[in-house]
């Protein structure tokens, strides 16, 4: 069965993508933390491997951390690629703000008691996120009307098991920053001998 998905869903789609891009490149350049608010949003980035290449993604994710567990939900359901990723392998990575670890993933049960919690938590670290695209306030909702709205969700729990260190993590294009900052000196320098001249 083919479903035809509209130019607004596409639109959006097409947001999100850009809008993932750029958080990543946030991290690698090592400005993970700009922006990086429980106010606002935390956003880390989830790399996992793609079930069918074999290579790694990169996944910016909202999330929250209840006693020592890293929590994050895929809105899209069982139709998200990273959750798809992460139920045929597990081990991941997570860039956070404050570090980078690898660890396992595992999905939270529907019928896990505490679910309804947990995807509150996640929903209020999300920021704007929750009210913009679910039309919710996670803050104010009730259990009742939460439970039925993110039914559809998949709630992932990831156990960090320790810290990475080394290349090909977060700040991987930090060099970025000196290497510009040389460059914009030497033609402002240049542009100044111009000038007497």
């Amino acid at each position: 069965m083919v479903t035809e998905i509209s130019s607004g869903d596409e639109r959006l789609r097409q947001m999100f993508r850009a809008g993932n891009r750029f958080m990543v490149l946030l991290f690698r350049l090592g400005l993970g933390g700009w922006g990086n608010r429980p106010e606002t949003s935390q956003v880390m980035v989830l790399v996992h491997k793609g079930r069918k290449s074999g290579l790694l993604r990169r996944t910016p994710v909202n999330y929250a951390i209840v006693d020592d567990q890293i929590y994050c939900t895929a809105a899209y359901g069982s139709r998200a690629d990273w959750y798809r990723n992460l139920m045929a392998d597990p081990h991941v990575q997570v860039w956070l703000p404050d570090g980078w670890y690898a660890g396992e993933a595992e999905e939270v049960p529907d019928d896990d008691p505490q679910r309804n919690a947990l995807m509150r938590q996640v929903l209020i670290a999300s920021g704007f996120a929750a009210p913009l695209f679910a039309g919710v306030n996670p803050k104010t909702i009730s259990d009742e009307k939460l439970a039925e709205i993110s039914a559809p969700y998949r709630l992932m729990r990831i156990y960090p098991s320790e810290a990475c260190t080394g290349p090909g993590g977060p700040g991987d294009l930090a060099w970025v920053w000196p290497a510009t900052t040389f460059v914009l000196l030497g033609l402002l320098l240049l542009k100044g001998r111009r000038k007497r001249k």
